[in-house]
């Protein structure tokens, strides 16, 4: 408990899913939290929920200036939110799609960052915790948009360990697996059994393993870390 204590986190798509469990992983070890999302999060003594839609810059400045008037600094940033919204190939993937995919995965991680990052570097310290996935290390039939969006978060997220890193700034990537949410329980039942059928351990993972992860990468523990990317799959990536 207290692993977070005294610090300030903003955590995107934090009104269900991955993001809330991260969100209420953090408010238990003392964190003050922000939950940002397009949906209405449940109110909270511990949780602060935000409309926050992640791909418009005028939001990011919004929520942003607010967290900053009111507890005066921010310390953690979680870029969690996310969607997959077209499951097609590249033949099949119309612009429309395209651009929302990407506005939501790779610019809104891109925005979030440059949000935040003025008030991190004037005070010399940060983590930043950018979501990818196990399909932004390989490939998949279908989801191209997906794939491109979460491969450029991966290396996105290198870019800015190497350059914030004098500043004291670490930023890392998580790549969760098939995690029970609700974006996955709206996949195909066929799709997710084949996922967990290539998964060495045979399971669909939870939203808390993932913010268990999230936490270490918030902390002080984890000051020597950056650049890095924490995969949490049940050993997909593994074979």
């Amino acid at each position: 408990m207290n692993r977070l204590e005294g610090k300030v986190a903003l955590v995107t798509g934090g009104a269900q899913g991955i993001g809330l469990a991260v969100a209420q992983a953090f408010a238990r070890e003392g964190a003050t939290v922000v939950a940002g999302d397009v949906k209405a999060g449940t109110e909270t003594d511990d949780i602060e929920h935000v409309m926050l839609d992640v791909s418009l810059n005028g939001d990011w400045t919004r929520v942003v200036e607010e967290i900053l008037a009111k507890h005066g600094r921010i310390d953690v940033l979680v870029n969690n939110a996310g969607i997959v919204a077209c499951y097609e190939p590249v033949h099949g993937t119309d612009r429309e799609s395209w651009d929302r995919v990407l506005g939501v995965n790779l610019t809104g991680s891109f925005l979030g960052m440059q949000a935040v990052l003025p008030s991190m570097r004037a005070a010399k310290r940060g983590s930043i915790i950018n979501f990818a996935s196990i399909w932004g290390n390989v490939g998949v039939p279908g989801a191209a948009a997906y794939n491109a969006a979460k491969g450029g978060v991966r290396n996105m997220t290198k870019n800015a360990a190497v350059t914030y890193a004098p500043e004291n700034i670490r930023v890392n990537s998580v790549h969760p697996g098939l995690i029970r949410t609700p974006l996955v329980e709206a996949q195909s039942d066929d799709m997710n059994a084949g996922i967990i059928k290539s998964t060495p351990m045979g399971r669909m993972g939870t939203p808390e393993e993932v913010a268990a992860g999230c936490i270490f990468l918030a902390s002080d523990e984890s000051s020597f870390v950056t650049g890095s990317e924490l995969v949490i799959d049940g050993g997909y990536l593994a074979q």
